[in-house]
């Protein structure tokens, strides 16, 4: 274990996770609070955002791409990022930096989706909107045989989302998927959050639950496309999988991939020792968070050549 991460998974379970864990705790604290974790983030020397904030807008978020005009016209390869956050809090914002590095790392224009939250808009809002900015952006050009889609957490669970859903209506795929520590079973049935209560520096399983109510509404815990898990995944593009050893959210991620792999789809899945949930985000700060996006970014270019 690095230093840095000893640091960051103190202050998490110091400050993080008595937060989440608090029975009474809004959406909207949440939301302040992840708001205000949200440090400014200067994009790569030679990379920009450039934000649509049009709320009417099927790409509606934050592109990172290069500044000159003529390296931009030369990337064909695109990321498309779906941030977690329980599908009711977090932002392009907050999770810029993970996009920078995977643009920049990727050598892609990444989009982040700035889809609609729950409670204000339950299951199936967020996968609308990811479907509607994917069908957008193929319309605009961009050849799904160069696009990636990636998300964390929530965001992970939304990416699998998309794809069944694509899957289902016969409609052009992406080249492959990326998902840190994905959130795919919303009825709360992995063991990992129960013996991973207490190793998890920053979730605890109730509150795991106390999310995917707030997103469910009254659609069935196993419904297939917002539990993802309980879907067939047969005739999916490749995926790449990580997810710690201490996370709530572990058994999330080896089941589909046990799945997926029974399906006969690639998976290259992998469990990294003693990180916190969703640690490829907190990119460039961990050591373990720059290597987990390196090898992300192998995959990300090895099936958009």
């Amino acid at each position: 274990m690095s230093w840095q991460n000893w640091s960051i998974s103190w202050l998490l379970r110091l400050k993080a996770k008595p937060l989440i864990a608090k029975p009474g705790l809004s959406v909207q604290d949440m939301r302040t609070h992840s708001d205000k974790g949200a440090r400014v983030a200067h994009p790569p020397k030679g990379w920009r955002i450039r934000e649509n904030t049009e709320a009417c807008q099927p790409l509606r978020g934050e592109w990172v791409e290069p500044q000159d005009p003529a390296q931009r016209d030369r990337l064909h390869r695109v990321v498309m990022y779906l941030h977690g956050g329980g599908y009711c809090f977090c932002s392009p914002k907050t999770h810029r930096r993970i996009a920078y590095a995977l643009a920049s790392g990727g050598e892609a224009r990444t989009f982040s989706l700035a889809y609609r939250l729950a409670p204000e808009h339950p299951f199936p809002a967020a996968v609308d909107d990811a479907l509607a900015a994917y069908r957008q952006l193929l319309a605009e050009g961009v050849c799904p045989a160069r696009m990636v889609i990636c998300g964390d957490s929530a965001g992970g669970g939304l990416a699998l989302a998309m794809l069944l859903s694509l899957r289902d209506s016969d409609e052009p795929m992406p080249a492959g998927a990326v998902l840190f520590s994905p959130w795919t079973d919303l009825a709360a049935t992995g063991a990992s959050l129960a013996t991973n209560n207490q190793s998890d520096v920053m979730l605890t399983g109730a509150a795991v639950a106390r999310f995917s109510r707030h997103y469910l509404n009254d659609t069935p815990a196993d419904h297939p496309i917002a539990s993802p898990l309980y879907a067939q995944f047969s005739g999916l593009p490749p995926l790449f999988i990580q997810a710690s050893d201490t996370e709530v959210l572990l058994d999330d991620a080896v089941r589909v991939a046990e799945k997926a792999r029974l399906a006969q789809v690639t998976v290259n899945f992998k469990v990294w020792p003693r990180l916190p949930h969703a640690w490829p985000t907190m990119t460039p700060f961990l050591p373990e968070a720059k290597a987990a996006v390196k090898e992300a970014v192998e995959f990300i270019r090895s099936v958009t050549v």
